[in-house]
């Protein structure tokens, strides 16, 4: 996972600048196209989902109020665990990105939408649509890379507290929504002794600590005591739910960034960055995962991750309609669309946490100078 600037054989050194913003404005036209099209049929789309999921956790509770019997303990975990999955995924994650906003409706938009999940909203929208959408796969600028307490690249310097990353990893996928409420809050950073006081991190901290306390309350106490007899199989039911759902999502993102075949950049390269060079940026920054429809959904439709970091306020179930063309053009431009069954795409992702837990077999290759057809950086807004 070596910086593309640091590669001997730069995969866009083809690609002059004019190629480049020819790039972007085919982007932009399939962009615009979808823009132009969605509307009743994708508002359909999504109060159906929002619909049914509600209607899943509702009657998967329901059948673990008798969860001291195994059959019923075993379905409704099993539908618990599929409802907080489509809401955190193809619903919370979406909605939170403003997909559905042309809506204009104040019950699904990005600004009102509170999700199920420890993180408060709109810290997450800090995080993840403004910091790591606009600094895709920049090393020191992507927190998405490692979540702060990974090495993900060759050139990062290697220390023998990284031996443990393969566990580290681990904990933060059974346990990955805390993870991510930590993240957003940038925890690493802000608990130095002269940040801890601030009184914005201190705000963001009360926020993050309220929301866990509604969390908790909702699953492991009001549930549980509802159920009676119950209490204590349906506490683990919910707990083996938000496991399933963690798991699931750490996946579907590892897979996003992680596997052979997607490129990270160096700080520098993105200064001055046009739009075309960041839909490049994009386009070598992400992987896909191929699969059923079922899969999709399941996954948000992140498993067209490369459209979706293309275009992220565009309804996700566009992804799929317009992936053929996105790569149409990776083909036409000679750049590798990075795509792969979810299995093989989390084995490599593992396998890179695995790997650069130990120290570099070979030298890192020494920097060459920059030169335009390696720079990458988001226009504002982007």
């Amino acid at each position: 996972m070596t910086a593309i600037q640091k590669k001997p054989d730069n995969p866009i050194a083809h690609l002059s600048a004019e190629d480049i913003e020819i790039l972007g404005k085919e982007l932009d036209a399939i962009r615009d196209r979808v823009i132009a099209e969605r509307g009743e049929s994708d508002a359909r789309y999504i109060r159906k989902v929002i619909k049914t999921q509600r209607t899943l956790e509702i009657s998967s509770r329901a059948v673990l109020l008798f969860s001291l019997f195994p059959p019923a303990w075993l379905v409704g975990t099993a539908g618990l665990a599929v409802a907080k999955i489509l809401e955190n995924m193809e619903i919370g994650h979406n909605i939170l990105h403003g997909q559905y906003d042309f809506m204009r409706d104040p019950k699904i938009h990005s600004t009102t939408w509170e999700w199920d999940h420890v993180s408060p909203a709109d810290q997450w929208k800090h995080s993840h649509n403004q910091l790591h959408h606009t600094y895709t796969n920049v090393l020191g600028k992507d927190n998405d890379l490692g979540y702060g307490i990974m090495r993900v690249d060759e050139d990062q310097k290697w220390h023998p507290m990284h031996l443990g990353q393969p566990l580290w990893n681990f904990v933060n996928a059974c346990f990955f929504e805390y993870g991510i409420a930590a993240y957003d809050l940038e925890l690493g950073r802000n608990l130095q002794k002269d940040r801890r006081k601030d009184p914005q991190f201190r705000a963001r901290a009360r926020a993050v600590g309220r929301k866990i306390r509604r969390q908790v309350l909702k699953d492991y106490v009001v549930h549980p005591l509802l159920s009676g007899p119950s209490f204590l199989s349906t506490l683990a039911a919910t707990f083996t739910a938000n496991l399933i759902r963690n798991l699931w999502s750490h996946s579907v993102i590892m897979c996003g960034h992680f596997p052979n075949g997607v490129e990270t950049f160096e700080k520098t390269s993105i200064e001055g960055e046009t739009r075309g060079e960041w839909y490049l940026r994009q386009m070598l920054g992400s992987a896909n995962i191929s699969g059923s429809r079922l899969m999709h959904i399941m996954t948000g439709n992140l498993s067209f991750q490369i459209e979706h970091h293309l275009f992220p306020d565009l309804p996700s179930k566009r992804y799929q309609e317009i992936a053929p063309q996105v790569r149409a053009l990776f083909d036409r431009y000679g750049l590798k669309y990075t795509t792969g069954p979810l299995p093989k795409q989390v084995a490599s992702a593992w396998w890179k946490v695995i790997r650069l837990s130990l120290p570099n077999r070979t030298p890192a290759a020494p920097k060459p100078a920059d030169d335009l057809s390696t720079r990458t950086l988001a226009p504002s807004g982007a």
